[in-house]
């Protein structure tokens, strides 16, 4: 089994709705994000996935939320932007989007970290 992950930054604030202490209040952190992908065999010219197409659709993604109150943003709008659910969001817009892995490459998980020593993941059931 092969396996590639990509990091990226990006800088974001948030409010948690419903959480009892300073987190409810808007403040923003800079984050990093690890995709990682895994397949068990390698394209035509032995890559599992191009770093620059992987970056690209990340960087895509960050885009859309870097520099932004996320709250104001789908699916954070009724979706708590906890570090977790932005794991998860990472998750589900790199696997929809076609990042032109080898055959049976998958995203197997996201690490968020908000914080140098705190980081969430998330990866899928099975």
């Amino acid at each position: 089994m092969f396996q590639v992950s990509v990091e990226e930054t990006f800088s974001a604030g948030h409010a948690l709705r419903g959480y009892r202490g300073k987190c409810e209040n808007v403040h923003g952190h800079n984050y990093r994000v690890r995709v990682t992908l895994e397949g068990p065999q390698l394209d035509a010219i032995g890559l599992l996935v191009d770093f620059t197409q992987l970056k690209q659709v990340i960087r895509e993604i960050m885009g859309r939320l870097d520099h932004q109150f996320m709250n104001d943003l789908e699916p954070f709008k009724t979706v708590n932007p906890s570090a977790e659910n932005v794991a998860k969001y990472f998750y589900h817009e790199v696997t929809a989007a076609d990042e032109g892995a080898a055959a049976g490459a998958r995203v197997t998980d996201v690490i968020l970290w908000e914080r140098i020593r705190a980081g969430r993941k998330y990866r899928p059931e099975g």
